[in-house]
């Protein structure tokens, strides 16, 4: 979007946030960059160039504005939208790939030189991996100056850099401001009174409906790795360097989000996972205008506009519990989980009580006795399956997986029908167009809407709603009086 300058220019001079994350404003007179909703006076559009990315900007010599912190804007939709090569590696550096790996590591990911990765990705973002990786880098240094008390060589350790002077030099060099000068400058309500936690807001595009994202996830919970408590989701997370802790809670303009790090090295991906679980940089503007185009979603749309669809902190993870929940009920899905749970997963403290394992990884899984499993030989057969192609790295599910290819893998496995690939797809690999015709939920639902109820009718019909058909899912699911629809009391 940044080259079409004229559209540039009225989103800045309207101060539309819907744009924010799209693309960035540097202004060549005073020499910071802001993103489209800044709330300063709009420069004159001769003075106006756009980048879209922070990191083109910080790489062309503008520094970060202090009054609309545009660092800290939601990411471009364009990374959850697309499963081209730029998308996915985008995806794994706000995973933290090229920090734990560099480039290397994240070109063999994804199965490309270092050259071809460095060439389609600055051509798209006006900056290559490493300026990516670096934008990101100040962004989590300036969350740990501006919401813990650590130390600021701690501080510097824990973003990434491998130097207290280079820490010291990107820091002044992106925000025009010393590290110990951002915490002087943070909010007095920003730092967390619990020691060890962090606590931020994560912002998102308006509007977000949280009732069928947070009830979902609330009603679907696994005993000892998720619950629903004061208001706020809260579950383990299995992270590079170690582990934590993390509770959600939806707030008017942001979700609030508590973090409770083993080792604050994982703060970046961990803050990446928790986004991509509540798909928080979704469009859902352009969303909704799609999907309300078809005069049987209307009414579905305008009645709860800004519906995101739940996704996972872990693809391996949600695949399993897909599994376990063919053909059964939610609650028979959680207990046959919440069993794995306490015979595999890695026990861990949580000093608020109620979290007590990490889910267990396919490797773990992979040594477990078929004939433990209170579950018929088919779908026993279809677990061990899974967990022992994902162990040996015969299947891999990430934030790098290439959607069509997935999903034909995921159907060539023994007890792997549409239903079960799709909801991984949807759900776990992150897919926005996603369909579940077979679901009973959306069938019953389109009948009621007078829709084709059959699978290949629907499936027909439902043409009209791409690239958002995962979104319609979420409409359709939420006509029904199912508790994932319900945010909890």
């Amino acid at each position: 979007m940044h080259t079409d300058t004229e559209r540039c220019v009225r989103a800045v001079q309207s101060k539309d946030a819907r744009f924010d994350g799209w693309f960035y404003t540097a202004v060549l007179t005073t020499g910071i960059y802001c993103r489209p909703s800044c709330p300063a006076v709009p420069p004159k559009p001769a003075h106006m160039v756009f980048h879209p990315s922070a990191a083109a900007c910080q790489q062309a010599g503008f520094r970060a504005c202090k009054r609309c912190r545009p660092d800290t804007s939601p990411g471009s939709p364009e990374w959850n939208v697309r499963a081209d090569l730029v998308a996915r590696a985008m995806r794994l550096i706000a995973d933290g790939v090229v920090d734990r790996e560099g480039v290397t590591g994240l070109a063999a990911r994804l199965g490309y030189s270092t050259r071809q990765i460095e060439r389609q990705v600055r051509a798209e973002l006006g900056a290559g991996p490493l300026a990516l990786a670096r934008a990101q880098r100040a962004r989590t240094a300036r969350l740990l100056a501006e919401t813990t008390d650590l130390p600021m060589a701690d501080v510097a350790f824990a973003a990434g850099f491998s130097s207290i002077r280079t820490f010291n030099d990107t820091v002044r060099e992106v925000f025009a401001l010393s590290p110990s000068e951002l915490r002087t400058r943070a909010p007095k309500h920003a730092a967390s009174g619990t020691p060890g936690v962090i606590t931020l807001r994560l912002p998102f595009r308006a509007p977000l409906h949280p009732d069928n994202l947070f009830g979902h996830l609330a009603a679907t919970a696994v005993l000892g790795v998720e619950e629903w408590r004061d208001g706020a989701y809260r579950r383990t997370l299995r992270l590079p360097y170690g582990h934590g802790i993390v509770a959600l809670a939806p707030r008017p303009g942001h979700i609030a989000c508590r973090l409770a790090l083993s080792d604050p090295r994982d703060l970046t991906v961990a803050i990446s996972r928790c986004r991509r679980l509540l798909d928080l940089d979704a469009d859902p503007v352009a969303v909704d205008e799609q999907l309300r185009a078809d005069p049987a979603l209307t009414p579905l749309v305008d009645k709860a506009p800004g519906r995101r669809v739940p996704r996972t902190v872990d693809e391996a993870e949600f695949a399993v519990r897909a599994v376990l929940g063919q053909q059964v009920s939610t609650a028979a899905a959680r207990t046959h989980a919440a069993r794995l749970v306490t015979a595999h997963g890695t026990p861990v403290d949580d000093p608020e009580g109620g979290l007590t394992h990490l889910f267990p990884t396919p490797e773990e899984l992979a040594a477990l006795d078929p004939d433990a499993l209170a579950m018929p030989r088919t779908r026993r057969t279809t677990l061990t399956t899974l967990v022992r192609r994902l162990a040996d790295g015969g299947l891999r599910l990430g934030a790098d997986s290439d959607w069509p290819e997935t999903r034909a893998a995921l159907l060539a496995l023994p007890g792997f029908g549409p239903w079960t690939a799709d909801v991984i797809a949807m759900r776990a690999l992150g897919d926005p167009d996603a369909f579940l015709p077979t679901d009973l939920g959306v069938r019953r639902a389109a009948d009621a809407l007078g829709l084709p109820s059959t699978p290949s009718a629907l499936t027909t019909r439902a043409t009209a709603w791409r690239p958002w058909r995962a979104y319609a899912v979420q409409y359709l699911w939420a006509t029904d009086s199912h508790p994932i629809n319900v945010l909890p009391a």
